[in-house]
């Protein structure tokens, strides 16, 4: 295993990143959601409402993107775009139909996530997330 190249690596890390995104798409589409989708209703369930460029940012999504995936949640009754501080400033927050939703959806991703790491003790749980943290800011 000494062999591993940094694009083996990479490589395998993005494979793993697209199986869990298929699988997390299927698990939401009972309730009518994408992975791109729940990201963004779980940031404002956990942070509050958030303006489209506090979500774009803390999700490390181009604003388009953000922007095409409100307005689906939009059309879905997920979430309510309202005037901020600023006028070109939208705030986003979730409806009623949302909140009302969440703990159901929330379950199937707390199914989805135990099964994901299922394989993996309490102590690699924690290392591998020490190291995604350390290989998303460089920190030695």
């Amino acid at each position: 295993m000494n062999n591993i190249t940094n694009r083996d690596l990479l490589h395998l890390l993005n494979q793993r990143f697209r199986y869990l995104t298929k699988e997390m798409n299927k698990r939401l589409s009972d309730h009518g959601l994408y992975a791109s989708q729940w990201s963004i209703i779980f940031s404002i369930q956990r942070f509050g409402p958030m303006t489209q460029t506090d979500i774009w940012k803390y999700l490390n999504i181009e604003a388009p993107t953000v922007t095409r995936t409100l307005s689906r949640l939009e059309k879905g009754s997920w979430i309510v775009r309202r005037q901020g501080e600023d006028k070109r400033e939208r705030v986003i927050e979730l409806t009623d139909y949302a909140k009302q939703n969440f703990s159901v959806v929330q379950e199937t991703m707390d199914t989805f996530d135990e099964d994901m790491v299922t394989h993996l003790s309490p102590e690699e749980r924690n290392h591998l997330y020490r190291l995604l943290e350390k290989l998303a800011t460089g920190e030695k």
